[in-house]
C-alpha cells in the first residue's frame, strides 16, 4: 500500500504540493490524474524519497522508501525512460541495478522475457526507440518482482500493440494483488485500464473515485475530469 498524509513540497516560493493526503491500495489499477503543474510527478519523486517533503509523509507499506533494506523488492517504478546510460546493453542496465538490491542474472533475464525485449538484450541502449526505452524502464521496475509498483506515462512512444500490452500487464499485475499507481493524460486509455482514480490539482486532492463512479456522474471519464480541474491548471510550475 502507498500513503500519504498531509504531504506537503515547497521549492522555494513555489508550492508544488499541497497537504495532500490519499492511499492506493492493492488488488486494482489506481490513475493518477491532474493537469500540468498538478504535483503528480513531485509526489511520485516524493514517494520513492528522491525528494524530501517539506512536511507531512509518504509511506510505502507503513515505511519511507528511504528505510527499505532492499527497496526493489518493494517497489518499481518508472519515471523516466531516457534515464539510462546508452553505452550499456539492455541486459547490463538491468544486471547492475539486481546486483545493488541482491537480485539475481536469472531474474534480469526473466524481467528481458516478460517485457519482449530478449532478442535485443545484448544491444546498447542508446540504439533503442523511445518505445523499446520503457519497456526497458518497465523491466527495471519489475525486476524485483515487487508488490508496489508506479508508472509514470508509460505508454510514450509505444505503438499501439504496445500500448495494449502495457494496459493488460497492469491489470494483469493488479488482479495478482500488487498496488499499481499509474499516471497518465490518456483519459482514453485510463478509462480502459485503472478501476479507481485520483485527481489533483495545483498540488491538492481534487477528487479520490472509482472509475464507475465517475462516469455514472459524467458521460465519460475525460469529461470528468475536465469538469473537476477546470480551476485547476496552470503553467509554468512543478509536475
Amino acid at each position: 500500500m502507498i500513503e500519504l498524509h498531509q504531504l506537503t513540497k515547497h521549492y522555494g516560493g513555489t508550492l508544488a504540493v499541497d497537504d495532500l493526503s490519499f492511499k492506493v491500495e492493492p488488488g486494482h489499477v489506481t490513475g493518477f490524474l491532474g493537469p500540468n503543474g498538478a504535483g503528480k510527478s513531485t509526489t511520485m519523486r516524493l514517494i520513492l524519497g528522491l525528494d524530501a517533503p517539506t512536511s507531512g509523509q509518504a509511506l510505502v507499506n507503513g515505511r519511507r522508501y528511504a528505510t527499505l533494506s532492499r527497496p526493489m523488492h518493494e517497489v518499481g517504478a518508472l519515471l523516466d525512460a531516457g534515464a539510462v546510460h546508452g553505452g550499456r546493453s539492455a541486459y547490463n542496465h538491468l544486471l547492475c541495478l539486481a546486483r545493488t538490491n541482491d537480485i539475481s542474472a536469472t531474474r534480469v533475464a526473466e524481467a528481458l522475457e516478460q517485457v519482449g525485449l530478449s532478442g535485443v538484450a545484448r544491444k546498447r541502449v542508446g540504439g533503442f526507440s523511445l518505445g523499446m526505452k520503457q519497456r526497458l524502464g518497465i523491466a527495471a521496475a519489475l525486476l524485483g518482482d515487487p508488490g508496489v509498483l508506479m508508472f509514470d506515462e508509460p505508454v510514450n512512444g509505444l505503438d499501439p500493440d504496445g500500448v495494449r500490452w502495457i494496459r493488460d500487464l497492469m491489470r494483469s499485475l493488479a488482479a495478482e494483488g500488487r498496488t499499481i499507481l499509474l499516471s497518465s493524460h490518456l483519459m482514453s486509455e485510463m478509462a480502459l485500464t485503472a478501476e479507481r482514480i485520483v485527481i489533483i490539482g495545483r498540488g491538492k486532492l481534487i477528487a479520490e473515485s472509482t472509475v464507475a463512479e465517475l462516469t455514472a456522474r459524467y458521460p465519460s471519464l475525460e469529461d470528468a475530469y475536465m469538469a473537476l480541474t477546470a480551476d485547476s491548471v496552470q503553467y509554468g510550475a512543478a509536475r
